[in-house]
């Protein structure tokens, strides 16, 4: 079974895929989907077998067992054609550092085989992708971690790949840096590329269509973030805040259980410090749900109503637990 289903084209699939050390098994039946024209992340805690699959899915390494089809085709046939396809971006620098940013790229784009014209505007463009054209005559070396960073990324996508992979692109960068990264992620996708990327941030599983979360070497998750968490907490939580204490709805919590479980009521205080009720109950869906609750409560002095979502780093903890 597939962790995500799909009537478009996927860009990778993986089956049943394990790979062993030895006599140790770092991936365990793995099945994986990835479509076309998306930002799939893939989440994990350390040891959780993140960089094994993804050096699986490049063709660095060969399944113990299982499948493995990437654009079509097993990646450790690729020849220098499929290669070209795809792009990668590896967590360390890996780049000339006495060579200059602009050398470096155009020995990559060398390497891929681009024309002398060509490579001339790629690696213009390229390099004012990632903001780095005014830097393009500093030594590698010399620069910030921050723009080796992106010169890693103008690297994985100078000869404009279909499919980018990108292993921990955004650890121990600032905030800043990272939000900039996802930038030019979304700008990527935007043209139709497929990018699969590995972070060790919880909170960037916001920013990508669709998430695989890997513990103990299996996908124990895989949707968009709303269907995580829909799948986390067994539905979305409607919350209101009611003028009064919570004695003054007693009677009335059996409407709300008519509508949806776990009912839970607590006092509270808002900001001019007047008691208020604060009720929230977990539904299906909370957008269809919502008009039924305000009207089950149309009696009451409202103060607001919304629906809050839980943080990823709580989905995460509770998808992972479950196994």
């Amino acid at each position: 079974m597939w962790a995500g289903g799909s009537t478009s084209v996927a860009a990778i699939r993986a089956e049943g895929l394990v790979k062993r050390f030895g006599g140790e098994e770092v991936l365990k039946g793995v099945d994986l989907s990835v479509e076309e024209g998306e930002i799939f992340g893939l989440i994990g805690p350390s040891g959780a077998g993140k960089s094994t699959l993804m050096r699986s899915l490049t063709g660095y390494l060969s399944p113990t067992q299982g499948e493995v089809e990437v654009l079509g085709r097993a990646p450790v046939a690729f020849g220098p054609k499929e290669k070209r396809r795809v792009g990668y971006m590896p967590q360390g620098f890996v780049l000339y550092g006495q060579l200059s940013v602009r050398q470096n790229l155009n020995f990559v784009a060398g390497l891929y085989g681009l024309r002398f014209g060509e490579r001339r505007r790629r690696v213009r463009e390229t390099l004012e992708f990632v903001e780095l054209w005014e830097h393009r005559r500093k030594v590698a070396g010399d620069v910030s971690g921050g723009m080796q960073r992106r010169l890693q990324l103008a690297a994985a996508i100078v000869h404009e790949p279909e499919l980018l992979f990108v292993d921990e692109p955004t650890a121990n960068l600032d905030p800043i840096l990272r939000r900039r990264f996802w930038e030019e992620f979304r700008s990527l996708r935007d043209e139709g590329r497929t990018i699969f990327v590995t972070t060790q941030y919880v909170g960037e599983a916001e920013l990508c269509d669709r998430v695989g979360l890997l513990a103990g070497g299996s996908i124990v998750a895989a949707g968009t973030p709303d269907e995580l968490r829909h799948q986390a907490f067994g539905g979305e939580n409607i919350e209101l805040h009611v003028a009064g204490e919570p004695s003054r709805l007693t009677e009335h919590l059996g409407l709300l259980e008519d509508l949806g479980s776990d009912v839970e009521v607590r006092g509270g205080q808002n900001g001019k410090g007047e008691a208020v009720s604060v009720v929230r109950l977990l539904v299906d869906d909370a957008d269809s749900k919502l008009p039924e609750v305000l009207k089950a409560f149309d009696w009451a002095d409202i103060r607001s109503a919304n629906v809050p979502k839980p943080s990823f780093d709580e989905v995460f903890f509770r998808l992972v637990r479950e196994q």
